[in-house]
């Protein structure tokens, strides 16, 4: 029996979308006795349940009907005064002062609908978009349907290396770049890099799109001021409650100059009229009197404790990482954020590693599908955010004989 043709044709656009690597990686690591390092995922332990129950009973005691009706796209008034206001505080603190108006506030749903917005607007087909190398898989996800051209532009320690990015920069869209704690890297940029940065994409005409989901996430010291803050009118901020209170309720925002902000908005409009306004007050509630002053120390101190645990059990299993790094696994010291990147002895490649580690009872994420060309496949990212203490220390050491053993074969 023939199987009938489809009466579908899907766009062109959908040949260059792919399913998210990371995503199915997580299928892996649902299996019992698997523990992941893979998943971006915040720890449940730092959900304020308490207060998210005690907040809908009071945005359902205050004004049920304007919770639960249509509400405006731009976002809830009360909450985009406080974003603005927060990011103000913030940035005068950090030292370099930065006027946010409420009115260039764009609520989203979760911090990935404004990539996609950004995408709609500011992407044509064929454009030349730069992205960090590595950078965050989500957001080049998020691009690739409006059929740019991606180019990596180099990075070290410090940050976006701005001799190759002069060099990449002429007739480009925007770079696009998350200077706190990066994902996948879990790297920071430094002050001195991130005025350069901002000096030099000024002057070139450059627009920034800076991500910054984890810029709470400090350990010790919180990080320089934002790149749009230096230079409003030349960039776009994009924030997330995902990592501060609970990605389940899909919240973000935009920062975004009078030129651009009308556009996203009518993107906006289109993808799903507004974010959902329950979750907003929702948020806005439990961020009253200061809470996330109180609450976010919580989960630094949590994610803390974990990072150095994986320090520490890495030191314990790789002992010749410093004197001997092409025979080892090596790694960085990331001072905030979620994630920790790691880099496998010569020869080997992370995508080959995994199936072995899974069959040890580990999981991670390799690095290569984070570049966007010239993949290094020798990395890895390490989540340390969510095992306990105790998993962290028996992951490290199904990685370590899972290594040894694909060294040995």
């Amino acid at each position: 029996m023939n199987t009938p043709a489809t009466p579908w044709s899907l766009a062109a656009r959908t040949a260059k979308m792919n399913p998210s690597v990371i995503r199915e990686i997580l299928k892996v690591t649902e299996r019992p006795g698997i523990i992941s390092f893979a998943g971006g995922l915040p720890s449940s332990k730092t959900f304020p349940v308490p207060e998210f129950r005690q907040a809908c009973a009071k945005v359902l005691q205050d004004d049920p009907a304007g919770a639960l009706q249509y509400a405006a796209s731009e976002g809830f008034g009360p909450l985009r005064e406080m974003v603005a206001a927060s990011l103000a505080e913030q940035s005068r603190a950090a030292g370099v002062p930065w006027k946010v108006e409420p009115s260039q506030i764009l609520i989203t749903t979760g911090s990935q609908q404004g990539l996609d917005l950004v995408a709609k607007v500011l992407i044509d087909a064929g454009s030349r978009i730069l992205v960090e190398s590595p950078t965050y898989l989500g957001a080049v996800m998020a691009f690739t349907p409006m059929e740019p051209e991606v180019v990596g532009v180099a990075s070290d320690d410090d940050g976006v290396d701005l001799a190759d990015l002069a060099a990449h920069s002429s007739g480009a869209r925007f770079l696009y770049v998350l200077p706190n704690f990066q994902n996948p890297t879990g790297r920071s940029m430094t002050e001195p890099r991130r005025a350069a940065l901002s000096a030099q994409a000024a002057q070139s005409g450059l627009p920034l799109i800076e991500d910054n989901p984890y810029g709470d996430l400090w350990f010790d010291t919180p990080p320089p001021a934002p790149l749009t803050a230096r230079n409003p009118e030349g960039g776009i901020y994009l924030g997330s409650f995902s990592k501060v209170l609970a990605p389940g309720l899909r919240l973000g925002f935009i920062v975004a100059p009078a030129a651009v902000y009308p556009k996203l908005l009518q993107a906006k409009q289109a993808a799903d009229l507004h974010s959902p306004g329950f979750n907003q007050r929702l948020i806005h509630a439990v961020m009253q009197d200061g809470f996330l002053e109180r609450h976010v120390p919580t989960i630094r101190a949590l994610y803390h404790a974990q990072r150095d645990a994986m320090l520490q059990a890495l030191a314990q299993h790789f002992p010749d990482a410093a004197k001997a790094p092409e025979q080892s696994l090596t790694w960085n010291t990331p001072a905030g954020g979620m994630f920790l990147w790691a880099r496998l002895p010569a020869g080997m490649n992370a995508v080959d590693l995994l199936p072995h580690a899974v069959a040890k009872g580990v999981a991670f994420v390799p690095g290569a599908p984070f570049y966007a060309n010239h993949a290094d496949p020798r990395t890895m990212r390490l989540s340390f955010v969510t095992p306990s203490v105790e998993e962290i220390q028996r992951g490290v050491a199904a990685l370590a004989d899972a290594i040894r053993e694909q060294q040995r074969a």
